[in-house]
């Protein structure tokens, strides 16, 4: 058997992959129940509801804009004149502040929301990775398994190189099908209980490239959890510089950049660039600044952060991880 299948092999067979495998689809599940049971098919009996709710709502409004204007009136020359404005101030209602669809039950519409659901996606695909990745190759640092490994494989880049590949291969492979099942999922709720208006070609191209670049997103955070998993030697080291990463380099240097006045706090955080990945672009706003021109006034300064400039730090960040990783794997002891 080569290495390669062996070590797809472990990959798939271990508890751990099954078990935060199988808990990552229970929350995937949980959120298409959750979309298919909160919205519903905009039929012509929701929307006679929905009329009808909207004129009651005009006529309550209109009624008790004609007491208030009445008691205004009539309190005019008295103590009480000084609880109420001017009485040709007070608000009179239009039938276009109740209109029919904002009396409606949610309707799911793939065009304008499923953009949303592709990031989460990829958001919770890359935490899983990122864990799997880690705890794949920590769990042969610690248990001495990579050393006994090594004995009758002694060439180290091609063993670990071996085993981030089929990582990488078996990652690939698990975010197409699941992404490719989402969608599904999600055009049937919009077939039962939305709509699929708007959804030409060129918005079918829009998504597929959105999960493609969510599929780059998966692959790096497993690459990433894979690499500071091997640097430290155990999975605690990928875990403790995550949580590192979330406390001290979000929470901690948002704060503190917030404090200083530093422009652009949000291009220093991680969501953003994220955001810019995932979206084709970001913008970051500096609110304490003063942009002004003649015919908006004064505006606060953006700065745009683009996919191409996130996509450049992604793969910095990815080939520094794992590069590193390589490099100790080589140059250290194996003990």
């Amino acid at each position: 058997m080569s290495l390669y299948t062996a070590e797809t092999r472990r990959l798939t067979k271990r508890r751990f992959t099954r078990f935060f495998v199988l808990g990552t689809l229970l929350v995937l599940a949980a959120i298409v129940a959750g979309m298919f049971f909160t919205n519903h098919k905009a039929s012509p009996e929701r929307l006679a509801a929905a009329q009808a709710e909207a004129d009651s709502q005009y006529q309550s409004a209109v009624q008790q804009a004609s007491k208030e204007t009445a008691d205004c009136q009539a309190a005019q020359g008295t103590p009480a004149a000084q609880n109420y404005p001017p009485c040709d101030q007070i608000y009179q209602p239009v039938r276009d502040d109740f209109r029919a669809e904002w009396y409606m039950d949610p309707t799911f519409n793939f065009r304008e929301q499923f953009g949303f659901l592709v990031t989460a996606l990829a958001a919770l695909l890359a935490v899983t990775a990122f864990v799997i990745g880690a705890t794949f190759v920590g769990a042969e640092w610690s248990s001495g398994g990579m050393m006994n490994l090594l004995l009758w494989r002694p060439r180290r880049l091609q063993v670990l190189g071996t085993k981030l590949g089929a990582l990488l291969v078996s990652l690939a492979a698990f975010t197409v099908v699941v992404s490719a099942v989402w969608t599904g999922l999600f055009v049937l709720i919009a077939q039962l209980r939305g709509t699929l208006t708007g959804m030409t070609s060129g918005a079918w191209q829009s998504i597929l490239l959105m999960e493609l670049r969510g599929l780059v997103l998966v692959l790096a955070a497993g690459a990433v959890g894979f690499g500071l998993a091997s640097l430290g030697r155990h999975t605690a080291m990928a875990l403790g510089a995550a949580i590192g990463a979330i406390i001290v380099f979000q929470f901690g240097l948002g704060t503190v950049l917030t404090l200083a006045k530093v422009p652009f706090v949000e291009a220093y955080l991680v969501p953003v660039w994220t955001q810019a990945w995932m979206d084709k672009s970001a913008v970051a706003t500096d609110w304490d600044s003063c942009d002004y021109s003649s015919t908006s006034g004064c505006e606060p300064a953006t700065v745009t952060i683009t996919w191409p400039m996130a996509g450049g730090v992604l793969a910095a960040v990815v080939l520094l991880v794992v590069g590193a990783a390589m490099w100790t794997m080589r140059s250290r002891d194996i003990t």
